[in-house]
């Protein structure tokens, strides 16, 4: 039925070919409030896209641009498992990943100066449990963007893009994800790659490129549908304004700096070079301030030369300090530029593939089970690890994922004071989250099975100063704790981030980016990895799309910054430990059969409970894979628990002596239980070598013995002898 929405509007629905199934774009269904909302349709994936343009006057000296990813367990037909929540609430980590997700290749595409307030939505209204709908969602947004009339220099597309047994392929279905050795998504627009994210089971630099070159190729056809539904619903462009200094006061501002930043500028001591360029600032404020004419600023001949100089001060800091203050930043990233360009030379002095200071140590916190401190310029991450039984590991619940679990977690903090910053205590937020999961994703890969170290793990950096790339210091900071944790990792891993710089068609490519070139310029990439290939990677761009050829370079040259920050690693710990620390909690690992596993449960949980409440162990018991793991502080706790499980759970052994007892006594002998819920005949013949008239003159119920098991008949019957007991 054809729905008319106030305005008017028809629906209009157009739609194209998408990796092998019908990609759908639709208008003036619902949303019409809203500046402009598209649903997508993918499959049985139906995400809304909607975005809204605030109409209040600019006050922010920001882009106030907020993109969210909403999950709905409707969508895949799921009531919440929490007990006491089933409504949607705060947003789960993978819903803020997700965001992030779509929020990064975006961002960028908005002019500088943009201060108008956009936000964008984008819910998942039904979910094929086939694939993912996160790249759905980010065409969603896209697409509501292109009808909202602000000046998107889109569309964009992405594709998360596996690679099974060789052969690359978008929207894996769940077994094909675990199959997959590759989980990498490329977004972009019709000129290039806008934004790369990756987690990677040690792949070759290669292949992340072949499937960029794939993934760019892929995504054209999302674009070209977007461009059409722009061109046929006839989008009126809203007028707006750029904040940026004035062509007057930049000029201004270019000729008092020029020649002012010198070489004393161009020092390792980050710290020395900061105040250096506040000096400068504060000295250009000054003089500016000064220039202000009597009237403008309201100076009068009654005042003192000091009255007259702190008007003006006053003035100068109300109307005109902002604007000089951008165009003095904006100075400063030029001769930034500048200097990597044209003389190959670094605000702190390195050449473009050196790496900053490096120094490490590992066990400097002595309660911990594992800890590190990376410090690499003045960039720190202290890293701290935390083991514990696998009853311990995170339950997921989400609208994706159905009883998942998370036995590895990676936590991030960076307070205000690690930037010099004075900020309110709260929550992590979007960065944080983000940062910890690409340093959890660079060490996955590279962890033991829970058959090899039955422990749940939880790393936690603690970010003590920042000069950029503190994701990648996390990562190098986590792998040293682990190791120092005495974690048996496949491989050690590092990680760095690399810079760039576009000078017309040709890259400067930067190894180990610190602050000052991040924010002048065009690509923020970050890579880790072990010595045999990539465990994950980030790729975000500043400019509007770059080929993949200079990408590549890019990654090529990671490589040997990698192994650098690697060879510093291990000079500092060369392996895993071998032992764990004496506060860590012991583990003992037994597999049965997954059958046994209810003899150890017991009716209603009564015989764990009745394990664990004697012995003092924790009992942790996968029903699934048969895998039972007894956890305590002490060896004879644990040895406790294992022998009454093993007991439990053993099988009759024939020609084994058992110590059993007395359960029935019959004219013709005897039944004996040897193992929890097992009983052997023993006949009279074999209670002794003498002749036996009545059983009862040798045995009595409840009376303990030793038996041998002789044999188990074809149904399981077992035969039982005294007699032939080894005195």
């Amino acid at each position: 039925m054809e729905i008319i929405n106030p305005s008017g509007k028809h629906t209009l629905k157009l739609e194209t070919d998408f990796c092998g199934r019908k990609l759908g774009l639709e208008v003036n269904r619902v949303g019409f409030r809203a500046t402009s909302s598209v649903l997508v349709t993918y499959g049985d994936t139906v995400v809304l896209g909607s975005v809204v343009v605030g109409s209040k006057p600019v006050v922010q000296d920001f882009f106030p641009l907020s993109i969210d990813y909403e999950e709905k367990y409707y969508a895949a037909g799921k009531i919440s498992s929490s007990k006491f929540i089933k409504r949607e609430g705060k947003p789960s980590d993978n819903a803020v990943l997700v965001g992030r997700l779509i929020d990064r290749p975006i961002r960028p595409l908005f002019p500088k100066g943009y201060r108008q307030e956009i936000q964008v939505v984008t819910t998942v209204l039904s979910m094929d449990p086939g694939f993912r709908p996160d790249v759905i969602a980010m065409i969603a947004a896209s697409s509501a963007l292109m009808l909202a009339g602000v000046p998107f220099d889109g569309p964009i597309a992405g594709l998360r893009i596996g690679r099974v047994n060789g052969e690359y392929k978008a929207f894996l279905s769940e077994e094909e994800r675990a199959a997959s050795d590759l989980d990498l998504v490329v977004a972009g627009k019709d000129s290039g790659i806008t934004m790369v994210e990756a987690g990677a089971n040690e792949v070759p630099e290669d292949v992340i490129v072949g499937g960029l070159e794939w993934g760019l190729k892929m995504i054209q056809p999302a674009i070209e549908l977007q461009n059409k539904l722009r061109a046929e619903v006839g989008v009126e462009e809203k007028e707006y304004t750029l904040i940026l200094p004035s062509e007057e006061v930049q000029a201004r501002v270019d000729a008092w700096m020029d020649g002012k930043i010198g070489a004393e500028f161009r020092t390792q001591n980050t710290m020395e070079r900061n105040q250096l360029i506040d000096e400068l600032r504060w000295a250009m404020h000054d003089e500016f301030s000064q220039t202000i004419s009597d009237e403008e600023a309201g100076v009068t001949d009654k005042m003192s030369d000091e009255e007259k100089m702190t008007t003006r001060t006053e003035y100068y800091a109300e109307h005109y300090r902002a604007d000089y203050n951008d165009a003095f930043e904006l100075a400063v990233k030029r001769d930034v530029r500048k200097n990597i360009i044209e003389n190959g030379v670094r605000p702190d002095g390195r050449k473009l593939d050196e790496v900053r200071p490096l120094s490490s140590q590992v066990g400097i916190l002595p309660r911990a089970h594992g800890s590190s401190l990376f410090t690499r310029g003045v960039t720190q991450a202290l890293n701290i690890v935390t083991l514990a039984p696998l009853s311990y590991a995170q339950l997921v619940d989400t609208m994706e994922v159905t009883d998942g679990k998370r036995r590895y977690m990676h936590h991030y903090n960076a307070p205000g004071y690690t930037v010099g910053e004075v900020s309110r205590m709260g929550s992590p937020g979007r960065r944080e989250i983000g940062h910890g999961y690409l340093a959890e994703r660079a060490l996955m890969p590279v962890l033991p099975s829970e058959e090899e170290f039955p422990y749940t793990i939880r790393s936690v950096t603690e970010i003590m100063s920042q000069n950029g790339s503190t994701s990648m210091a996390a990562t190098c900071s986590s792998c040293l704790a682990l190791m120092d944790a005495g974690v048996p990792l496949k491989r050690p891993v590092a990680g760095i981030a690399m810079g760039l710089m576009m000078d017309g068609d040709k890259p400067y490519v930067l190894t180990d980016l610190m602050d000052a070139e991040d924010f002048a310029g065009d690509m923020d990439f970050k890579v880790t990895g072990t010595t045999e290939g990539i465990t994950a990677l980030q790729m975000d761009m500043k400019i509007h799309g770059l080929p993949v050829s200079v990408l590549a370079e890019a990654i090529a040259k990671a490589h040997a910054g990698r192994m650098f920050i690697m060879d510093h690693m291990l000079s500092v710990l060369a392996g895993p430990r071998d032992h764990l620390s004496p506060y860590a909690p012991r583990i003992e690992k037994i597999i049965v059969k997954p059958e046994k596993v209810g003899a150890i449960i017991g009716k209603g949980g009564e015989m764990i409970n009745k394990i664990t409440s004697e012995t003092g162990a924790e009992v942790d018991v996968d029903g699934d894979t048969g895998l039972i793991t007894v956890s305590a502080n002490d060896a004879a706790t644990i040895e406790k628990a294992v022998n009454w499980i093993k007991s439990l759970v053993e099988e009759p052994e024939v020609g084994k002596i058992y110590h059993g007892k007395v359960v029935s006594i019959k004219d013709f002998g005897a039944f004996v239980n040897i193992l929890p819920g097992i009983d052997g005949m023993l006949h009279i013949s074999q209670i002794s070598d003498k002749h036996v008239d009545k059983v009862t003159d040798v045995l009595k119920m409840g009376q303990e013995v030793n038996v041998r098991l002789d044999a188990i008949d074809d149904k399981g019957r077992l035969s039982l002898s005294m007699r032939r007991v080894e005195q």
